[in-house]
C-alpha cells in the first residue's frame, strides 16, 4: 500500500493527526470499535490513557492479524466518553500513540460519547486500513 498524508498549509497545523490521507492499494480492511477489553472480556485500567493504550493495542492486534501494519491505517475514530479529560492527556496519548502505533498518522477524529458498550469503558477506537 502506498499512503500520502496530505496537509495544506491553509488549514491549522495537525497536530496527532493528518487532515487527509490518500491510501492505494487493493484491500480494505475496516476495524471493529475496540476498548480495553483483557482477553477475559472484562474492562481494565482505571485511567483514561491505560484504557487508550489497551484499546489500541487491540486495534493494532485486530489490524495485524489481517495482513496490515499501523502504517497503512487511513482512518480512526476515537470515542471518548469526556472529551475534556482527553484533552487534558491528549500529550501523554500522543506519547502512546507513537510508541505503539508511530509517526504516520492516519485521518482522525475524537468524538465524544455520553456511554459506550461496556459501561466502565471510558474510550473507543476504531478504523479502517488500506492494504496491498
Amino acid at each position: 500500500m502506498s499512503t500520502e498524508r496530505v496537509n495544506p498549509p491553509e488549514l491549522s497545523p495537525p497536530t496527532g493527526f493528518s487532515h487527509a490521507v490518500v491510501a492505494t492499494g487493493t484491500r480494505v480492511v475496516f476495524l471493529a470499535g475496540q476498548t480495553a477489553l483483557d482477553t477475559d472480556g472484562k474492562v481494565v485500567g482505571g485511567t483514561l490513557p491505560e484504557q487508550f493504550a489497551l484499546a489500541l493495542t487491540n486495534l493494532l492486534t485486530a489490524l495485524r492479524a489481517a495482513g496490515g501494519t499501523p502504517a497503512d491505517l487511513a482512518r480512526v475514530t476515537v470515542y471518548a466518553t469526556d472529551v475534556a479529560d482527553y484533552r487534558a492527556n491528549a500529550p501523554e496519548l500522543g506519547r502512546i500513540w507513537r510508541e505503539l502505533a508511530g509517526r504516520d498518522y492516519p485521518a482522525m477524529a475524537v468524538i465524544g460519547a455520553a456511554r459506550l458498550w461496556d459501561e466502565q469503558a471510558l474510550v473507543e477506537l476504531d478504523g479502517f486500513a488500506v492494504l496491498d
